[in-house]
């Protein structure tokens, strides 16, 4: 019998291993003074990007408050369906900026088992340890150590020495941890060019863990249109009428997304080629607004309107990549969404909770990982009810209405 319980178990991660791809959307954005900058509803704009992107990590710099931080999390991320944590808040602790930086995540798929700061003579480096949760997290614990900055600002070579000093505290800080970890640096980090001192400390070879810019885009990024696609500041040609922010135009890269070497070639943890986007950048609107006309592209004039009144910098983005499958823990839903799985590792029955607008006879499939329909269920209009599945192979399978645009809905019988 317990040879049995083995081979099953075994069969359930051989099956995750088989048909595993997930993936893993991550964002950084600088919000400008958030909350209290114009307009006065940002924090709908915000709720509007991130719908658009669905980040399952959301880092940040230009938080005022804890306030700020809730509001965020409560409405433009958990407005709509209860499926985000934040970091604790933590006021900073260098220098007298009163500007912060944090980090969102999705519960379904991470849990914080970390977080620590980084002191400089500026502002704070936030550093933030989330353990993937997958299937086999207790025999291959996969964890991402994130560190959210937001580095001197202006040109000049006293800001650049202060840049400068600020990194290399975080490069020292590297030598504290596992030499294979899994790291993102993300921020503001205010670099005019490739050459200065700080980006070269970034990416020096003999750090203890190496450091690499995932798009690999040398030269002097400020106002030089050879860059136009990659840079993220300023959305605005003037910031007249909003009361904070920088004008003149897109022309410089000032925020990113670096990551350790070894995330991009570790199945367990890897980089997905040709994700990272200055995000609603369409790479024809070198010292323009964001959302002129004429920059025409990927990204539509609507969403440039929003990261026009969201900010003066654009997000950037990229995606990551995994070979374990996620455990897909519990998350709450609105009524808006109208179902989930109580359970989603499962070993006779699926609890499946719905709300009272799934109507009389629903018609749901449940089906497997070669998209083949293994049983046809109709629902009643019972809040909470019982499938057996008892009889299916050990493996990954979905569940998809056939009559209305619910989200498919993912389990694992083991």
């Amino acid at each position: 019998m317990l040879r049995q319980h083995i081979l099953t178990f075994l069969l359930v991660l051989v099956s995750a291993t088989l048909f595993s791809q997930e993936t893993i959307n991550t964002m950084f954005y600088n919000l400008l003074e958030y909350p209290s900058a114009s307009p006065a509803n940002r924090r709908t704009i915000l709720q509007n990007i991130l719908e658009d992107y669905s980040p399952d990590i959301f880092m940040v710099c230009e938080l005022e408050s804890n306030d700020g931080s809730n509001d965020i999390l409560d409405f433009s991320l958990n407005g709509n369906i209860n499926s985000y944590s934040a970091a604790p808040f933590v006021i900073n602790q260098s220098g007298d900026g009163e500007l912060q930086q944090n980090l969102f995540y999705r519960t379904s798929r991470f849990n914080l088992i970390e977080q620590n700061i980084i002191t400089t003579t500026v502002r704070d480096i936030n550093h933030y340890v989330l353990r993937l949760q997958t299937v086999d997290m207790e025999n291959n614990p996969i964890d991402i150590n994130i560190f959210v900055a937001h580095l001197k600002s202006s040109d000049g070579n006293a800001n650049e020495a202060l840049r400068l000093d600020m990194i290399t505290e975080f490069t020292d800080y590297l030598a504290t941890l596992p030499a294979n970890s899994n790291v993102i640096f993300s921020g503001d980090l205010n670099l005019y060019e490739s050459d200065e001192d700080g980006y070269q400390e970034l990416l020096d070879p003999t750090n203890a863990i190496v450091i690499k810019d995932p798009i690999d885009t040398p030269g002097d990024w400020n106002n030089n249109e050879s860059f136009t696609a990659i840079h993220t500041q300023s959305t605005r040609v003037s910031s007249g009428g909003f009361g904070a922010g920088a004008g003149g135009g897109l022309d410089d890269r000032f925020d990113f997304i670096l990551l350790s070497e070894n995330m991009f070639s570790n199945p367990n943890l890897q980089y997905i080629d040709n994700t990272y986007k200055s995000y609603g950048n369409n790479g024809n609107c070198y010292n323009l607004d964001i959302n002129d006309t004429s920059c025409t592209g990927e990204f539509s004039q609507t969403t440039r309107s929003r990261l026009y009144n969201m900010s003066d910098h654009l997000p950037v983005v990229l995606t990551l990549q995994t070979d374990q499958t996620f455990v897909l823990a519990n998350e709450t839903y609105t009524p808006q969404i109208s179902w989930y799985l109580e359970k989603t590792l499962v070993t006779d029955n699926i609890t499946l909770s719905v709300s009272s607008e799934i109507v009389n006879n629903q018609n749901i499939e449940i089906s497997n990982t070669l998209g083949q329909t293994i049983a046809n269920r109709t629902l009643s209009t019972n809040s909470s009810q019982t499938i057996n599945v008892s009889g299916l192979p050990s493996g990954i399978y979905f569940i998809n209405s056939k009559d209305s645009n619910l989200p498919t809905l993912k389990f694992i019988k083991r």
